[in-house]
């Protein structure tokens, strides 16, 4: 029973997710003359779907607050692994995805993209994002990674038009290249140390290799990096994320760059502590910190550049959540020689997380049918035609941009205090640099709201109305203010979430 209360947010959604499919199946269609039981219900699912998720937060505060510690490690390990560092990721997760699943049941029949599959999707996607921050083993992590995947790519193509269709063609094509690369890197592994749990090959490596074990370390180490790297949208592996993030009904687009962001970087992070973060790797003379460093300068220069040229409010997010993960993989390298460098990745990926769920969220409230916020022309007035949409929004890019009183300053402050602590001034100097760059287009999104008018018969975006989106911004508005004027709490539940290394 110790084994299952580790995993209980795991288990939680996944019946959370089972019980949905009974509901969705043995309900009245609510559209006449429709074989489909679920058919204009997305309303009622939606909601369903955000309290399963709940009840999954619930469950991961109710873990670590009963002090349990390791629960289910002897148990479960190494496949999966119940800690406090998964506790808290599956928390912020199951948080935000509820957000996301709220979100959605206002924005899907509004556009008349009414179709009941999206939430059982968006669960087991959930249940795949929980599994993968709790893997300890390359065979869990690979599983998990699909669960996810698999789930993701058909919400991106959930619209059915040719431009989302191609966004998920293309995501399913460069994903499955991109697992491949991963499975292939931890086949190295094995053959390498014999393990394919992180502790098992970690213990191997840390104990000496011989120059055959050591090459195909290296080159498994180079494959699993890859994979991951795709997943968390960095470049040179981000070709996917503009097109699928356009294309996907912005209710997937929320919770791609949230959920999706979150699971990988934390599976990244339990790789890089766990399975590589013995000194032969985990150095920067010969190891992977100075390959994530140049990394990360090259993502954020990119994404920021690219980011300001676009005309699509949807597709700057795009670019905006790339430029995320450089930021986030600042406090990865970090790691190398800051004790706190690890909380700091935490704490920047929950304002990170909360923050773009907001923002996708706003400008889904901004629009109605055939009346979609999608440009920077979309959004011309809005601050005078609707104060209250254009204040929510304007707070969660002001987050995203890190201005202080928000979540998003203190995420971006203890990430460039980690690398400072590291020694890597001039990284920090780059990612400053890089975020007044990404202040312009933030703000350009406010420009356009309160000082610039719609052209004459221009056609603009008409609001929805919809309580249960508007509920779900003033939650995620509020988590935004709470941590950036009360950080202290949020901080000391992450400093006590670390890995111990």
């Amino acid at each position: 029973m110790t084994g299952l209360i580790g995993i209980l947010p795991i288990l939680t959604v996944a019946l959370g997710a089972v019980l949905l499919m009974l509901a969705e199946a043995s309900g009245r269609p609510a559209v006449a003359n429709s074989n489909d039981a679920g058919s204009g219900r997305a309303g009622e699912l939606g909601l369903l779907a955000g309290v399963v998720l709940l009840a999954g937060a619930a469950a991961s505060a109710a873990v670590t607050m009963a002090g349990y510690q390791n629960v289910g490690t002897a148990q479960l390990a190494p496949y999966l692994i119940g800690d406090r560092f998964s506790w808290f990721l599956s928390l912020v997760i199951c948080l935000v995805g509820a957000l996301s699943a709220f979100q959605a049941g206002a924005y899907l029949p509004e556009h008349r993209i009414d179709r009941s599959e999206f939430f059982p999707l968006l669960l087991w996607a959930t249940v795949g994002a929980l599994a993968l921050v709790a893997a300890g083993d390359f065979l869990t992590l690979f599983i998990a990674l699909e669960t996810l995947s698999l789930g993701t790519y058909c919400l991106v193509g959930l619209r059915r038009t040719a431009r989302s269709l191609e966004a998920a063609v293309k995501y399913f094509l460069l994903g499955s290249f991109a697992a491949a690369l991963l499975l292939f890197g931890a086949a190295l592994l094995y053959g390498a140390t014999g393990h394919t749990d992180f502790a098992g090959i970690a213990e191997v490596i840390n104990h000496g290799l011989t120059s055959g074990q050591a090459g195909l370390v290296v080159f498994g180490t180079a494959l699993v990096l890859a994979g991951l790297m795709f997943k968390v949208a960095v470049v040179p592996f981000h070709g996917w994320t503009p097109d699928a993030y356009e294309g996907a009904p912005t209710a997937a687009t929320g919770f791609m760059a949230s959920v999706v962001k979150l699971a990988a970087f934390g599976v990244t992070l339990r790789v890089l502590s766990s399975a590589f973060g013995g000194e032969g790797l985990m150095n920067w003379g010969a190891g992977w910190p100075p390959i994530l460093a140049l990394i990360a300068v090259i993502t954020m220069t990119f994404a920021n550049l690219v980011a300001g040229r676009q005309t699509s409010v949807k597709r700057m997010l795009a670019y905006s959540s790339i430029a995320h993960a450089g930021y986030a993989l600042v406090g990865v390298v970090g790691m190398v020689r800051s004790a706190d460098a690890q909380a700091s990745v935490l704490m920047y990926l929950t304002a990170y997380a909360i923050s773009t769920t907001g923002a996708f969220g706003a400008l889904m409230l901004a629009g109605s049918f055939e009346r979609e916020a999608t440009s920077y022309e979309d959004l011309a007035g809005l601050g005078r035609r609707h104060p209250a949409i254009a204040l929510a929004l304007s707070l969660f890019l002001l987050s995203l941009a890190g201005i202080p009183a928000t979540a998003g300053f203190f995420g971006k402050l203890f990430v460039f205090r980690a690398a400072m602590e590291a020694g890597m001034v001039w990284l920090v100097v780059i990612a400053l640099i890089n975020s007044l760059i990404g202040a312009y287009y933030y703000l350009k999104v406010l420009v356009f709201m309160y000082m610039r008018e719609p052209e004459a018969e221009a056609q603009v975006a008409v609001p929805m109305n919809s309580p249960m989106m508007s509920v779900a911004l003033v939650v995620a508005a509020a988590l935004v203010l709470w941590i950036g004027v009360f950080p202290a709490t949020t901080v000391d539940f992450v400093m006590a979430s670390v890995l111990k290394r």
